[in-house]
Formats: structure tokens, sequence, C-alpha cells
């Protein structure tokens, strides 16, 4: 999909319950809701305490229904702020947002497909199962969660999948056994996979001992489920003589923008690379959230997405690829992962 950067206003219609902690939003855009690739996302414009944010949200869904777009936002007692946001909107409320934009695509052509969610990281699945089930195409969906009551569109999709659908409640079956789940499936087929960075790593993993090419794994996350819960922690950047503060409700890449420190960035939610920057000294322990790097490059520490991934309990001193006055040190433009 060729990326659309156009903005709108929209009108929250409503709001429905799905799980305790998951709700649904309604969306009613001023110029109406356009069709859509399966996997896509909308970005939406948030005031969190005070600050300018970005959020996103995958579209639940195949495409539109009744004229409105659907997201739905899991409420992260320690996340950054952008859930409790949305919780508190009423219906009414009138919200800037992005035209879908779509990094996980669904491919045509597989023999055989599968779609692997954990959590909230379903939403873009559901409409993933609607397109395949439609076509007639050979399909699977394993579906992981904490429990049963935690998991949205559970009957939706068993009314849609039927047999084809596995769903896995940790507190009383366990995790899914990614081992055997990919032993069962066509050498040729494909494989998608959305949910915590846990279970990315695990699939990733997983896939690779299965001798499995990786281009058959797509593959999208939510960036801030880290392995440690976010706080403070102080951002060096010796090049143009700043330091900056990063609190636990914003991103790294939030606070060097607000901070008036310009970054190259994209997805937000690491997966592009583009905001990746060098790291020269770490205090503390660097909670990686990104899938752009390998686990070799996580383990070394050398570079930093920062989008997603942030210090626990410290400090980290960065080389951004600029000079101070706005522009690009000399070769930075090409320089890789």
């Amino acid at each position: 999909m060729e990326r659309d950067d156009r903005w709108t206003t929209a009108t929250l219609r409503g709001t429905r319950l799905l799980a305790p902690s998951i709700r649904e939003f309604t969306l009613v855009p001023d110029d109406g809701a356009t069709a859509y690739p399966t996997g896509a996302h909308l970005c939406v414009r948030l005031d969190i305490g005070g600050r300018p944010a970005l959020r996103h949200y995958s579209l639940v869904g195949a495409g539109p229904r009744d004229g409105a777009w659907r997201i739905a936002v899991q409420l992260a007692a320690e996340g950054r702020g952008g859930s409790r946001a949305m919780w508190a909107l009423e219906p009414g409320a009138r919200l800037p947002i992005s035209h879908p934009r779509s990094h996980f695509e669904l491919a045509a052509g597989a023999a055989e497909v599968l779609l692997l969610a954990g959590g909230i990281g379903v939403t873009p699945l559901v409409g993933m199962a609607e397109a395949l089930a439609r076509r007639g195409a050979r399909v699977r969906m394993v579906y992981a969660g904490r429990s049963h009551a935690s998991m949205a569109y559970l009957d939706e999709l068993a009314a849609l999948l039927g047999p084809a659908l596995t769903v896995r409640a940790e507190d009383e079956d366990g995790r899914p056994d990614l081992d055997a789940i990919f032993a069962g499936l066509a050498p040729d087929a494909e494989a998608y996979v959305c949910g915590p960075i846990g279970l990315l790593t695990a699939a990733r993993r997983a896939w690779a001992a299965a001798g499995r090419p990786a281009a058959r794994l797509v593959f999208e996350t939510f960036g801030s489920s880290g392995q440690a819960a976010a706080s403070d922690f102080l951002v060096r950047i010796p090049r143009v003589g700043r330091e900056v503060i990063v609190p636990a409700g914003a991103s790294m890449l939030e606070a060097l923008e607000a901070a008036g420190v310009g970054v190259l960035s994209d997805c937000r939610r690491g997966e592009c690379g583009l905001c990746a920057l060098d790291v020269l000294a770490v205090e503390g322990r660097v909670d990686h959230c990104d899938v752009f790097f390998s686990e070799r490059q996580h383990l070394e520490n050398r570079r930093i997405c920062a989008c997603v991934s942030r210090v626990a309990g410290g400090a980290i001193t960065i080389d951004p690829p600029w000079r101070g006055d706005g522009r690009l040190t000399p070769g930075a433009e090409g320089k890789g992962a």
C-alpha cells in the first residue's frame, strides 16, 4: 500500500466494552470511511497531560462498517497515557486521525495461512480472518491471551472460523506450543503474527528453528509492551550539549521532539528503524521493544529505536545523526543497522 499521509477529523459515534480492559471505538471520519487494506492502522492525535502525542491503533474488520471505522484500545494502567486519554472520550468527541496506513498487509496466494494473535494483537487479525474466510482460503488461527475473559472478539472469530480457531487462555491452557504449531503447517505456509514483544520473539525463534523462510513470517507488535514498567530516564546528547528527561508517560522520541531535538521517524511502532540512534553509553538496562533489530543487536546495545525502547532505571548517552544546526552529519544518510 502506498503511504497515505492525509489527515481528517472524526466523530466518535460510540464505544463498546469488549472485555474488562478493552473498548471498541466507532469513528466516523468527516470525509467518509473509505476501504482499507487488511492489517491497516490509524494514527490518532491526542492531548496527554498537556502534551500533543500520536498513538497508532489497528483497524478492526476487513473494511468499514455502517460508514465508520473501528479500533479497539486496551486500557494500560502502566502505559504512557494514550489508552487513558482514549477511554476518557465520550460519544460525540472530535479527534484528528490519519487516513489508514499499512505496514502489515495480507498477501494473496499462500496455500495455507496461520494467524497468531496475542492479547490485543488480535485487532488487525480479525480483518485478515474475515478476508481469508471470504476467499475460501485455507486458514488457521491461534489466539492466545491471559484468560478467556480478557480476550476480545472471541465469539465473532468462533462464528467465522469454527474449528479452525484455537484459543489458548494462559490461566487454563498455558502458552501455545509454537514449535508444534509451526511443524503442522504446509511447507509453503505463511504466518501473520501480532502481539506483545515476547510473542514476537518466541515466534521468530521457533520459525527459524523450523527452517522456514523468514520472508513467510509477517509480524506486527505493540511497541509499548516492554519487559519493564515505564519509568523516567535521562538522555544525554553530548554532540549538541543537551540533556533531556524522558518521563514515564512519554516515549524517548516524544521527549526529544518536545525538547526541540529533531529525530527522523515514521512508523512509531518499532518496526521501520528510521528513528534508530547510536548508543554511546548506558547506565541501567535498555528495554528494547522494537522488532527492527535482531536479538544479537539488542544484546550489543549499539543502537536504540527511540519510538518504543527506553532505559529501565538510569540514563543513556546517544549520538544522533545531526550536528545541532538541523543538518545530518556527512554519511549519516546512508547509515544502516
